[in-house]
């Protein structure tokens, strides 16, 4: 099966990159460069997966992936 999920990598003030995939609750990584969270993540998301397939889980679906502008 192919599965496509919209990603978020942020940079934490030490320099260290942390990728989630919103979609799939608690499925974060890290890495030290933003290609080495990025991979990281994939193999965290094929993980969370493979362990929703053996317990009988739903994979989500994303419907919609968009972005806002708040004004402060």
């Amino acid at each position: 099966m192919k599965y496509q999920f919209t990603v978020v990598v942020e940079r934490d003030e030490d320099g260290i990159y942390i990728a989630s995939c919103p979609a799939l609750q608690g499925c974060y990584s890290q890495g030290d460069t933003y290609e080495e969270a990025l991979n990281n993540l994939k193999d965290a998301i094929r993980l969370h997966i493979e362990a929703r397939y053996s317990v009988g889980e739903p994979i989500p679906i994303e419907i919609a992936v968009d972005r806002v502008e708040i004004h402060v």
